[in-house]
């Protein structure tokens, strides 16, 4: 039983564009939309940083950023590169320097923001070093940091003046016979930002890092970027996402996930369909969720359940559920298995035994894929 059968108001028709590689997760192309974060650490401290790292991989990042404005951090890069279980894109701020030293350590991409990198002559030194070094590029437009020529022509940030920065700075790449770069066209702004997105992924055919940057705190932020995010996949736009959090980057990796696996883009661990709760409940739905959330933490299977405190909305949410648990009456509820009443069970047991059944689901399943893929 599916969480989200095929059904034509459902389908999303990505847009078309190249496909690069960053290291090795693909970007672009039929690729699925991938997860990135970027740590918080100091950089030069190659311990921290490779804990955060590892900690967001397990998260389910696929990419990871990792700013190095200095040359004590590109020299960490080295070892990070080296131990680190996904690619690492390094984040350059205003010296082209740390861009070539960073693709010398390793990096897998370098995001550069043109605004801030410098003249034409220092963003080819970049492109050689990216070309001698494999490394993919991200062209990364902030609408806090445009060229001044173009704030000077438009008067203030605008999705005209974002795009065209966007646009001349891989007229640069191009005409350096580079083409293994992304784009990212940020603001704070949620129109400002889905409206330079739609403008630029009607401009090019490059891979399109999608973010609203400086989204703020945990709450304030994952809604942002829900809203402007989730706006432009469901047109299809966004090959890559980011979600900018004033929080811990593995829970920039959950909002990311979230926000794709609602809109059916990507599906990993349990999505829990849960009520909000009213008089009705039979047990204490919200921290029957807090629970579970922690105790599911670790399944990467794709999976579906359902936990509903009364029989109102309970039986139908669990039918179209992988396990279901309904509140019934006199301390006890129902377990739905694939949409079908399987057995009652005691609310005191219900943590524990739901986790046992997802537990056993996920073996099965992976069991049942590794035996297809032999």
């Amino acid at each position: 039983m599916s969480l989200n059968p095929i059904r034509p108001w459902r389908n999303i028709e990505r847009r078309v564009s190249r496909k690069i590689m960053v290291g090795t997760v693909p970007v672009g192309g039929d690729s699925p939309i991938s997860v990135q974060t970027m740590t918080n650490t100091d950089s030069s401290d190659v311990k921290a940083t490779l804990a955060q790292i590892i900690a967001a991989a397990e998260a389910g990042a696929d990419i990871v950023r990792v700013s190095t404005p200095d040359e004590s951090s590109t020299r960490a890069l080295r070892e990070i590169t080296r131990e680190s279980p996904v690619p690492i894109v390094a984040d350059i701020h205003f010296h082209y320097k740390r861009a070539i030293e960073a693709a010398q350590a390793g990096a897998a991409c370098l995001r550069i923001n043109p605004g801030n990198i410098g003249s034409s002559e220092r963003v080819r030194e970049v492109i050689k070093a990216a070309r001698d070094h494999g490394c993919s590029i991200r062209i990364g437009v902030n609408a806090g940091s445009l060229e001044k020529h173009l704030l000077d022509k438009y008067g203030e940030p605008c999705p005209d003046a974002m795009v065209e920065s966007g646009m001349d700075h891989i007229k640069l790449l191009q005409d350096n016979d580079f083409h293994e770069f992304k784009i990212s066209v940020k603001a704070s702004d949620v129109f400002l930002a889905a409206a330079a997105y739609q403008q630029l992924a009607d401009a090019t055919d490059a891979p399109i890092h999608l973010g609203i940057t400086e989204a703020g705190g945990f709450v304030s932020g994952a809604v942002k970027s829900a809203v402007g995010m989730g706006n432009l996949l469901w047109a299809g736009i966004g090959d890559t996402i980011r979600v900018s959090l004033s929080a811990d980057p593995v829970e920039e990796v959950k909002v990311g996930y979230e926000i794709l696996k609602s809109l059916g883009l990507r599906t990993r661990g349990v999505q829990i369909i849960s009520c909000p709760s009213c008089a009705r409940q039979g047990f204490d739905v919200i921290k029957t969720v807090e629970a579970l959330e922690d105790r599911l933490s670790h399944i990467k299977t794709p999976m579906s359940l359902s936990i509903i405190g009364c029989v109102v909305n309970g039986p139908g949410e669990a039918l179209m559920t992988d396990i279901g648990f309904t509140g019934g009456g006199a301390g006890s509820g129902m377990i739905y298995m694939a949409g079908k009443q399987d057995h009652k069970l005691s609310n005191d047991r219900m943590i524990e035994h739901i986790v046992e059944l997802v537990e056993a689901r996920a073996a099965q399943l992976e069991a049942a894929a590794k035996e297809a893929a032999e």
